[in-house]
């Protein structure tokens, strides 16, 4: 059993990003405190966080005094160096665990991950070359995707392939990192269940929310989506079986394809997520709270939704409508404290309450 974090107890946050912004303001609502590590200087985090170390992922002095300050380690994102992972987990436990890092790091493995546990996933083949692009268009057919194993978020790192011809173009993009092709799956909509798991086993899931994406990007996502009964429950099913897989500790997103044969796995993400932002204001206890919670040892709160929302990203330009939505009836702004307004970035979003 997982030792149960006190009041003053300090959490260490890989990332400073919006999302540790938020785990940082969900954990001080419980007493507990945040201490963010992250290259980069001024992060969003920084703002609500008890401490900020700004150092580097191969900085093994910055790594080893941030975790003797901390009893627990979690984090924001997945592409965390495993070497920098390897120095913290001698100090301190990280939750999740090093295996989901693994498994979501590398579309390849997340891919067979799931399959050899039952989950329907898109057709796909690795590919590192010429060759190996040609044999798996010849079996997997067009339209495809090709993407890069690694790295890869908000569309980045993807290329399309509607006919063969693409394909030298599709592999150059790839700048010659290993990659994977994956299937077109025909598909009427997104949508994503936020699931965390406690240090007891105990699961609760959100409802799933319904995505609608835009360049690549998440614009929103609406609760309730449009699922049947049947549906909601295998969305639910499917995200435990594979928190429960996993061994996994703290907030989980499962993105779902809904198609007339069932519903298939597009990725997973081992962190709190931007469809599971909704939560803010349409639940008692929101993804954030849970996933503090659940590395800390505590029981997991209630994840019934108590209204129907939809969360809008707030993107780039999008925030010279900031004063606007702030009039809104029933809309709950949450802005990320970012200084500069770049074309495709997160700034912030906004929850409306629909009555």
């Amino acid at each position: 059993m997982t030792d149960v974090l006190q009041t003053g107890a300090v959490i260490g946050i890989l990332g400073g990003g919006q999302l540790g912004r938020m785990l940082s303001v969900a954990a001080s609502r419980l007493g507990l405190k945040t201490h963010i590590f992250e290259p980069g200087a001024n992060p969003p985090a920084a703002d609500v966080a008890h401490m900020v170390t700004t150092a580097s992922y191969e900085d093994e002095a910055a790594l080893t005094a941030f975790a003797e300050t901390v009893d627990v380690i979690t984090y924001e994102f997945e592409n965390i160096p495993t070497s920098a992972l390897d120095i913290l987990e001698k100090l301190r436990p990280i939750r999740p665990n090093r295996r989901t890092l693994a498994v979501s790091q590398d579309r390849l493995v997340e891919k067979a991950f799931l399959s050899e546990h039952g989950l329907r996933t898109a057709p796909f083949a690795a590919v590192d070359d010429e060759v190996d692009l040609a044999e798996a268009i010849a079996e997997i057919g067009t339209p495809a995707i090709l993407k890069t194993r690694r790295f890869g978020y908000d569309g980045k790192g993807q290329a399309r392939i509607m006919t063969p011809e693409d394909a030298e173009q599709a592999l150059a993009d790839m700048a010659g990192a290993p990659a994977i092709l994956e299937g077109f799956i025909d598909f009427s909509h997104e949508v994503s269940v936020i699931g965390t798991r406690g240090a007891d086993g105990e699961i609760a899931c959100f409802d799933p929310g319904e995505n609608v994406h835009r360049d690549g990007i998440l614009r929103t996502t609406t609760v309730p989506a449009n699922l049947t009964s049947a549906q909601r429950t295998d969305a639910v099913l499917l995200t435990a079986k594979i928190l429960n897989t996993l061994h996994y500790i703290g907030t989980m997103g499962v993105e779902l394809f809904v198609t007339p044969e069932g519903l298939i796995v597009n990725e997973i993400a081992p962190r709190v997520h931007n469809s599971g932002h909704w939560t803010q204001n349409g639940c008692t206890v929101d993804q954030f709270e849970q996933h503090i919670r659940a590395v800390a040892g505590w029981p997991l709160g209630d994840a019934k939704r108590h209204a129907d929302v939809q969360m809008e990203n707030l993107i780039g330009d999008d925030m010279d409508r900031v004063p606007h939505i702030a009039k809104e009836t029933n809309a709950a702004l949450h802005l990320y404290g970012k200084a500069e307004v770049k074309p495709g970035r997160k700034m912030g979003h906004v929850n409306r309450i629909k009555t």
